[in-house]
């Protein structure tokens, strides 16, 4: 009998997110019994608002929404969407520069497939989140990291990336607010930045999932408001997942300039057409609707923010930048590396993550998830009491 053709070499190459294995070893052993705390899962812990719920709702009543919808959104959405883009980047675009995605990743993924041919290197600054590599391989495309540690506020420089620049560099993954780090680029960091990729005539793929999610009175200026000449070779990525408490509804977005975006729509029409028309309608609510409770959950954040960073920066060995935005912490645990608790030693930040959920039982995802070793990530995207126990248990285990 003849052997059975082997599975996708490319598939078969793609790393399972770390951050959700490590989520799901959590929400595994909080099934038998143990108490443990998760700061994995980088998704708000409130409620859907009930007004968005209740357009949902509504929706469920018109039977245009049970039919197949144009697939790179809802019009009205669209419209929506191009008005936020306005208000919150800065840029005005047309409906026609939209598609709304099956949640961010999707966005992610179109827009590496849009501008990436086989061989082309794209900038990623790290510490990443765990999907742009994989996405930026699945294009054919080749990462090229570009560290910045806690003292640079994990925030890349113009002189670093003109460093890694080569004659095959053909994007750069932007994103302030930060996941996993929660740093914030100033705006003219980001003018620095997005002067230098018009510069070179570079793709940036900007991802803005976060830019609602702010403290300290500061804001998020999109790279295409701080130069808005490099509009023409950008591709926003955004959803209502992360501000609205939207993550189970699958509602992302995609900008761009028109050439762009028709390459993307077209693959999109192939891979996965509309996504579903009612969670379109709850986003579209989202969007239009009040902001009071997203407000709310913000000044939620900021106090948790506050909260878990004055904590971690008790143990000792542990570094913390001040996040000022999303709703992650990423200490520096470098200090923790090369010594022992509870006689079992810890050389690298997987090993100590894997030693916390031991020994603390408490969840957390280690720095090999988003590059180099020595760092952890922390969200405080869960409830008060929960996040205090957590770091508690920790500064028992480190004191």
């Amino acid at each position: 009998m003849t052997e059975r053709a082997p599975l996708s070499r490319k598939l078969s190459a793609i790393a399972e997110s770390a951050t959700l294995k490590v989520d799901a070893k959590a929400k595994a052993l909080k099934a038998e019994g143990k108490p443990v705390i998760s700061y994995a899962a980088g998704e708000p812990d409130f409620a859907t608002p009930q007004f968005i719920v209740d357009a949902a709702a509504h929706a469920l009543l018109d039977p245009a929404n049970f039919r197949y919808t144009p697939a790179v959104g809802l019009p009205v959405l669209r419209e929506a969407i191009a008005a936020k883009t306005l208000r919150d980047s800065g840029l005005e675009v047309s409906p026609s520069q939209v598609i709304v995605t099956n949640g961010g990743k999707q966005s992610v993924y179109q827009a590496f497939q849009a501008v990436v041919n086989p061989g082309d290197e794209v900038l990623l600054p790290a510490p990443y989140w765990t999907t742009y590599p994989e996405a930026i391989a699945l294009a054919d495309g080749v990462p090229v990291e570009v560290f910045a540690g806690a003292d640079q506020d994990y925030k890349v420089t113009v002189e670093q990336l003109e460093a890694a620049r080569t004659d095959r560099t053909t994007a750069l993954v932007f994103v302030s607010p930060s996941n996993p780090t929660g740093s914030v680029y100033t705006p003219e960091e980001t003018k620095a930045i997005g002067e230098w990729a018009l510069e070179h005539g570079i793709w940036v793929i900007s991802d803005e999932i976060y830019q609602n999610l702010v403290y300290e009175g500061i804001r998020a200026v999109s790279i295409v408001e701080a130069v808005p000449e490099v509009a023409g070779q950008t591709i926003l990525v955004n959803g209502v997942a992360k501000t609205y408490a939207m993550t189970g509804w699958r509602v992302g977005w995609m900008v761009g300039p028109a050439d762009a975006i028709k390459v993307a729509a077209n693959l999109q029409s192939h891979l996965s057409s509309n996504v579903n028309n009612i969670a379109q309608r709850a986003a579209l609510a989202a969007l239009t609707g009040p902001q009071t409770e997203a407000d709310e959950m913000r000044e939620a954040f900021d106090r948790r923010r506050k909260l878990i960073v004055a904590e971690l920066a008790k143990i000792p060995g542990v570094t913390v930048p001040n996040p000022l935005g999303a709703f992650y912490v990423y200490p520096d645990v470098r200090g923790l590396l090369g010594r022992s608790w509870g006689g079992v030693q810890a050389n690298t930040s997987l090993e100590l993550a894997d030693l916390i959920l031991d020994q603390a039982e408490v969840a957390v995802v280690p720095g090999e998830a988003f590059g180099p070793s020595g760092y952890l990530r922390l969200s405080y995207a869960l409830g008060d009491d929960q996040l205090l126990e957590g770091i508690q248990r920790l500064q028992r285990l480190f004191g």
